[in-house]
């Protein structure tokens, strides 16, 4: 529940480094870092909905915890994994469908700020949320 809200990306650590280890091309790259993202979570006991719009697309994901689902990011890459809830943090533990590499991500609350966290092949990033 601590998630629910509408959350607009604030600020980014490192995120141009971890676009560039999962091949998104300099373009993307450049836009991405700018790309308005929001985020409007609901939790529904283990179902979450997230709603996520930004400059490049609009979409809804639904998901329940612990059951594995597909995603495709931004860029067009394809995942399949799950979320789980570990304390207060949302874990997600996803492998790319083209070379089956994992990538990690966690979400939590911490300060008021939602911190998003990616994992992929030894570079992590972060994006923070604030809460509209």
């Amino acid at each position: 529940m601590a998630f629910d809200g509408t959350w607009k990306v604030d600020r980014n650590e490192n995120y141009e480094k971890f676009m560039e280890k999962m091949g998104v091309n300099v373009v993307k790259r450049k836009l991405a870092t700018h790309d308005n993202l929001k985020l409007i979570i609901t939790q529904e006991g283990n179902k979450f909905t997230v709603k996520e719009s930004s400059s490049f697309r609009n979409i809804e994901v639904v998901f329940e915890l612990g059951v594995t689902f597909n995603y495709s990011l931004a860029d067009g890459t394809e995942l399949t994994g799950t979320w789980s809830l570990e304390g207060n943090k949302l874990v997600g533990k996803f492998k790319r469908v083209d070379n089956g590499n994992e990538l990690n991500t966690v979400r939590e609350i911490t300060g008021g700020e939602m911190v998003q966290t990616y994992v992929y092949e030894g570079v992590e990033a972060k994006r923070i949320f604030k809460k509209e």
